[in-house]
């Protein structure tokens, strides 16, 4: 499916889409769980369903989760058994590496696979980890790499590993081991990247009553503890998605456009109002109603250091695009691997618009003053965060912006279109 954007102006009031990764975490922690849980206001889209599949393969129950679901059930599985069948993680590394950990408590094998794109992920340090706590964990094609074969059950125990390909690995481990027996120390031997989505684990894991601990260079979490939210679970917006709002905002509202749903919690992503900020946003948080105003204004470039904010890659480098003076995105290289190589993606469809831009194998560069962006045909990837920040790109640039594979905004954001236009952009799907 293709988008057609138009240059256009939005302003009004807008919802932000619940988290994706508070959702992840809230499925497979009510799984881990031995009653039923109701999670409140999930994101319900392409990878939040694949976790709700692997909750249920491993003995679990996952009831409502529908596109216009307000709460999903979830009854847990406890302890994991192992599942009757393949597990397809479809486009969710989220999914994958979680649950893989998932797999090392149960006593038989785990097959896990997902699509092309997920099958080209990185592993190995968590396939690794696993093994070093009794399990087994092997590529099927040796290369770290899905399809994944897991199984246990590990007790628990100690572990190195490194701290700059995915803190999903750490994630895994501690939501895994609170259910183990002896529970799981992480030494990390390398910086941690994307350490606030460590932490957005450890709030959402408090909220269902499992305690963990961080301790500067690694983390841990005892095991024998049971997860218990009362109940229910109200998942956050989600920052990751506001910042496509906010960049709306900036770059075409004319009169405020209101983001609601906006309320503090662990999410580094939030970072996104500060750099906006200092770029020359008229921007103003009311963080007691959870409600974001931001106008129109002339942006200034800054550098930007995205170690902890991967996600808001894509869409800093629009707001790049449109600014006086150079954005430098740095400390990016772990970036490239996401859904696709995110730093040459934006480059490539950023050029092709007009844009000038210098990709360096660790940082993306972005020349304001030498960009002129100008409506094109362009590629999303098969990443719904390319195809949103592109569309972004679109409302400000001078004639049509076609983007290929608007499909994909169903991993995290189905309604952004439909938003986008409620909001007086200009939009068309084919």
């Amino acid at each position: 499916m293709n988008a057609d954007i138009g240059s256009s102006r939005v302003s009004g009031t807008v919802r932000a889409p619940p988290s994706k990764s508070y959702t992840h975490r809230a499925i497979l922690a009510a799984g881990y769980g031995d009653g039923t849980t109701r999670i409140e206001r999930p994101l319900v889209s392409a990878d939040t369903r694949a976790t709700a599949r692997a909750v249920e393969a491993f003995g679990g129950r996952v009831e409502g989760i529908a596109d216009d679901s307000e709460r999903i059930e979830v009854e847990g599985f406890g302890h994991p058994e192992t599942p009757a069948d393949v597990v397809d993680c479809a486009n969710s590394g989220t999914t994958m590496r979680l649950v893989t950990a998932t797999a090392a408590l149960a006593e038989g094998l785990t097959v896990l696979t997902g699509d092309g794109s997920l099958r080209s992920r990185p592993h190995g340090p968590l396939l690794a980890a696993v093994e070093d706590l009794g399990g087994r964990a092997e590529s099927t094609r040796a290369n770290g790499q899905a399809p994944l074969v897991v199984g246990g059950p590990v007790d628990g125990g100690r572990v190195s590993m490194p701290g700059d390909v995915s803190s999903q690995f750490v994630t895994a481990l501690l939501m895994a081991g609170a259910r183990s027996e002896a529970g799981i120390e992480i030494d990390l031997e390398t910086e941690l990247k994307s350490a606030p989505y460590v932490e957005i684990t450890r709030e959402l894991l408090a909220d269902f009553g499992v305690e963990t601990e961080n301790g500067g260079k690694g983390f841990a979490v005892a095991g024998g503890q049971a997860y218990d939210a009362g109940g229910e679970y109200r998942v956050p917006g989600d920052f990751s998605s506001i910042s496509y709002l906010l960049a709306a905002g900036a770059l075409a509202a004319d009169d405020e456009l209101t983001v609601e749903g906006a309320r503090p919690s662990a999410q580094g992503d939030s970072a996104i109002v500060e750099i906006l900020d200092r770029m020359g946003a008229e921007i103003a948080w009311e963080r007691d109603a959870g409600t974001i105003s931001i106008a129109r204004s002339p942006l200034s470039g800054v550098e930007i250091d995205v170690g902890d904010t991967p996600d808001l890659l894509p869409t800093l480098a629009v707001l790049g695009a449109a600014a006086d003076g150079e954005t430098r995105l740095v400390n990016a290289e772990h970036v490239r691997y996401k859904e696709t190589d995110r730093v040459s993606a934006m480059a490539d469809e950023l050029e092709a618009m007009g844009a000038s831009v210098t990709e360096r194998e660790d940082s993306l560069t972005i020349h304001g003053e030498d960009s002129a962006l100008q409506g094109a045909r362009v590629d999303g990837r098969g990443d719904h965060r390319i195809v949103m920040a592109l569309a972004i790109a679109g409302l400000v640039a001078d004639g049509t912006t076609t983007v290929a594979g608007a499909e994909h905004v169903d991993v995290s954001f189905p309604d952004f279109f439909a938003m986008l236009a409620d909001a007086g952009a200009d939009v068309s799907l084919d």
